[in-house]
């Protein structure tokens, strides 16, 4: 019978365990680093400056930046500012069309924002700025002060001061914690509202946070940031094992995420630096005094007592700031009692017992602190994927039409040239179609709106809410904020050519008269021209009349030639709709059911009628057969055709290159075939 271990014995073997432990972490730790290392510099980078998007990049600067209250010198800040490219041709009474602000959350970038961005910036000049230490801002300076919600609000409200025009309002487009800041920013109580002429005209809360984290909560956060910072780290290294599969990944996309997605938040999560995340949600936390919260976060009045248009979107799947905090903020800023008066009392021997201090540049932070009922401070923040299929993302104009666009390929990567979206129109102008100019008030009346989309805390950057998403911000600022943000009456109100003149016909000319077949119903057209040589009808009847029966023209005005002229095989029908403006849900209906009759009618037709290819088809023209026909021919696939909506898009545009190229068109289309829960 062997004798028992002594203790000494069991002291050297407690030893080798703890020193193989260490090891083996310090192994895994040291690997974790050199494939973080070599993915930065390869083709699958995560690197904040090698993955920015061409827009931002195009658009951005980095500057030094002294905070106006706090004197603070950030001395690194990048600062993306697009100025509106006809800002000075649209109207100015009683001031310039609002400024678009957009601010991340705790470990985010403005790269989250770029799918959305390359829609609003046709419709507004906009601004946004990665906090330091965040994206591709420097991480400097690394005091602790520099990164409390205090500062880097003072921080957000010189930049924007710097920015605006005079007499310009403001609307705030906020992710996650930033919404709570545009939301101090916002409210008449707070000592950040940026005073009148400064004025905010309306707030966007996409995964908004609703109110502070309770005292337990407070004391569990302080407890996991005092944590050495290696030891944290480790954690890290393990729960983002996996890469897209991680349960770190999982945490923020919700149930069902494609791969692109995934594979976004991966980088999302790869880039938030674990210094700077201590630093600010540090900042974030509030001191409980007589069990109220005091400074953090919410130390300053946030969502009770805003006045103006609130649109609060949530997702159905969201995680880190789960739905019901929707309904939270909606109750608070709906609630017409006055909000309680908040102490900015001290840390004395009233306040929690939990460290306040600061920890030291040797402790720890987390990827994701734990999340608590009501409340959520863990983030994180990842560019868009620049490698994602681009039609999603393309924010160009028929009004620059060239023989390139027509000519070569279709594009595969988007293009960053909003510019040429506000060229004098190629196509003629329907005059009877122009209103006035919308009111823009200075106050807009306060309303609160809010909406659920099927998706996580990322729903701001995944490929199928993003296009949604920027279609529903444009659309609750045109209808509560200004008609001018709409991109329909910008393209009208800036269109001053009536006619076809040389240059407008050398464009048509360039154009491919007709497409390809198109879910074997369709095939898209540009106008026809009684006089033209090569697409007048009676050259379209001898060449096309065997295959395409029917014509639809959707265009406003009257044709630029005779329908008569088509003789007896082709059938004409005139459905006017207006340039520059999606069609409206009425009429996406009635051309539904035009198109069922016709189809029926030509059955019968082909049945007894000579000449009829077995490949019938419909004809569908606008001006050139872009926009409003794509939008038209969209609709039909998916509602008839069993087509998802993205597959519709690619297949006009595959079809018909390059497809639909107004922005605003393809955010109608992804927001009317989108399920949303109110």
């Amino acid at each position: 019978m062997s004798s028992p271990p002594t203790a000494s014995s069991l002291l050297r073997a407690r030893d080798l365990v703890v020193v193989g432990l260490v090891i083996a972490l310090g192994s895994a730790w040291y690997l974790h680093r050199r494939m973080a290392k070599t993915r930065d510099n390869g083709p699958d980078s995560k690197d904040a400056d090698a993955t920015d998007p061409p827009l931002l990049r195009k658009h951005s600067e980095i500057a030094s930046y002294t905070a106006s209250r706090s004197g603070i010198t950030y001395p690194g800040i990048r600062v993306f500012y697009r100025r509106h490219p006809k800002a000075d041709e649209l109207p100015r009474d009683p001031a310039p069309l609002p400024l678009l602000v957009f601010i991340h959350g705790l470990g985010g970038s403005i790269a989250q924002f770029n799918p959305v961005l390359t829609s609003l910036v046709n419709s507004a000049s906009c601004l946004a700025i990665d906090f330091p230490g965040c994206g591709r801002s420097q991480f400097a300076p690394t005091s602790w002060e520099a990164y409390t919600t205090d500062a880097l609000t003072d921080l957000l409200e010189t930049v924007i001061e710097g920015y605006r025009e005079k007499d310009q309002g403001l609307v705030l487009v906020a992710h996650s914690m930033g919404t709570a800041i545009a939301a101090r920013i916002a409210n008449k109580q707070s000592a950040y509202y940026l005073h009148p002429p400064s004025h905010v005209m309306g707030l966007i809360a996409i995964c908004p946070v609703s109110g502070p984290a309770p005292l337990k909560a407070v004391r569990i956060f302080r407890t996991l940031l005092w944590l050495p910072e290696f030891i944290f780290n480790l954690w890290r290294a393990w729960d983002r094992w996996g890469g897209p599969a991680s349960a770190s990944v999982k945490r923020f996309v919700g149930p069902g995420a494609d791969l692109e997605t995934r594979q976004m938040q991966d980088r999302f999560n790869s880039q938030s630096r674990t210094p700077v995340f201590r630093r600010m949600a540090w900042g974030a936390l509030p001191k409980y005094v007589d069990g109220k919260p005091v400074g953090g976060l919410f130390g300053e009045p946030t969502w009770a007592g805003l006045d103006i248009p609130v649109f609060l979107v949530g997702g159905e799947y969201d995680a880190v700031t789960p739905p019901k905090e929707v309904k939270k903020i909606q109750s608070l800023i709906e609630s017409a009692a006055k909000p309680a008066t908040i102490s900015r009392g001290t840390t004395s021997d009233k306040a929690d017992s939990g460290s306040s201090h600061a920890p030291s540049d040797g402790e720890a932070s987390a990827d994701q602190p734990i999340n608590t009922e009501g409340s959520a401070v863990g983030e994180a923040a990842a560019p868009v994927s620049v490698t994602a299929k681009s039609r999603a993302h393309i924010p160009q104009s028929i009004d620059a039409i060239t023989h390139e666009d027509f000519t070569r390929k279709q594009q595969q990567q988007p293009t960053t040239n909003v510019d040429d979206h506000y060229e004098d129109p190629t196509t003629p102008r329907d005059q009877e179609s122009i209103g006035g100019i919308p009111p823009q008030p200075r106050h807009p009346a306060k309303v609160v709106k809010t909406l659920l989309l099927p998706a996580g805390h990322a729903l701001l950057y995944t490929p199928v809410t993003a296009r949604t998403l920027a279609g529903l911000i444009g659309d609750f600022m045109n209808d509560h904020i200004t008609g001018r943000f709409s991109l329909g009456w910008q393209l009208q109100h800036l269109s001053r050519d009536g006619k076809w003149d040389v240059k407008n016909l050398a464009k048509w000319k360039s154009v491919k008269p007709v497409s390809e077949p198109i879910g074997g119903v369709f095939r898209a057209m540009k106008t026809l021209r009684e006089v033209d040589e090569e697409h007048s009808p009676k050259v379209f009847s001898a060449k096309w009349g065997h295959i395409i029966k029917d014509i639809i023209d959707i265009s406003h005005a009257d044709p630029v030639y005779d329908p008569k002229s088509f003789g007896e095989g082709i059938k004409y029908h005139k459905f006017p709709t207006v340039s520059k403006i999606p069609p409206t849900d009425a009429e996406v209906a009635n051309f539904i059911k035009l198109v069922d009759q016709i189809r029926e009618d030509q059955k019968a037709r082909a049945a007894t009628e000579p000449g009829w290819s077995k490949d019938y088809v419909i004809g569908v023209h606008c001006h050139y057969g872009f926009n409003r026909t794509g939008y038209f021919v969209v609709c039909y696939l998916v509602e008839r055709c069993g087509y998802g909506v993205q597959e519709a898009i690619d297949a006009f545009a595959a079809a018909r290159p390059n497809g639909i190229r107004h922005s605003h068109f393809l955010d109608r289309l992804f927001v009317r075939y989108t399920p949303l829960h109110e």
